[in-house]
């Protein structure tokens, strides 16, 4: 399995199946929308890490590495290399690289009445399975709730998660806007 910063491959033709994955692996209302992602990969020190094996996409992750824990943002497969082992090599290998520290993952909550409570709840049994565990602590967000687990030392808290959401949101504030049409009729 090879591995490549998201940088190293702008300019390539697989960004855009990276993107795809993206944009069909998560609801709508999870999604920061594409161009702006690429824009924080710029302004903020996101490991954004594509793995492969050949030419076959195997999947992605995005972590926002901090000095008091890491956030693990995004993780992504693809549909048809479910359940056969991917998700997992990949899993082991972000654990590996940030052993030293705390991760922390927010998540749908497994516990909330939905159509895709099974699929909740399997992840979550995934991510148990290789040594996170809940923190107790949870937010809901445009209806959905979300619960917050942990690998490493330490403790997270809602103060925390009150950080680091007006962490990324001063980001989100802080880009660019489409500059308008400058055109004018005469």
């Amino acid at each position: 399995m090879k591995q490549n910063k998201i940088s190293e491959l702008q300019q390539s033709d697989c960004i855009e199946e990276v993107r795809h994955l993206y944009e069909t692996a998560f609801p709508p209302e999870e999604q920061i929308p594409w161009d702006d992602v690429m824009v924080l990969v710029e302004r903020m020190p996101l490991d954004f890490t594509i793995y492969y094996d050949e030419e076959q996409l195997l999947g992605f992750t995005i972590v926002y590495p901090r000095k008091s824990f890491n956030w693990f943002w995004y993780f992504a497969v693809p549909e048809q290399l479910r359940g056969r082992g991917v998700g997992q090599q990949i899993l082991s290998q972000v654990i590996k690289k940030y052993k030293d520290g705390t991760t922390i993952l927010d998540m749908e909550s497994p516990e909330q009445e939905c159509e895709n409570q099974a699929v909740r709840r399997r992840r979550h049994a995934f991510y148990l399975r290789n040594g996170f565990r809940d923190t107790g602590v949870g937010r809901s967000f445009a209806g959905i709730d979300y619960t917050i687990i942990i690998i490493g030392d330490g403790n997270f808290t809602m103060q925390d998660y009150d950080q680091i959401i007006a962490e990324l949101r001063s980001h989100l504030d802080n880009m660019p806007k489409p500059e308008e049409n400058k055109e004018t009729n005469n």
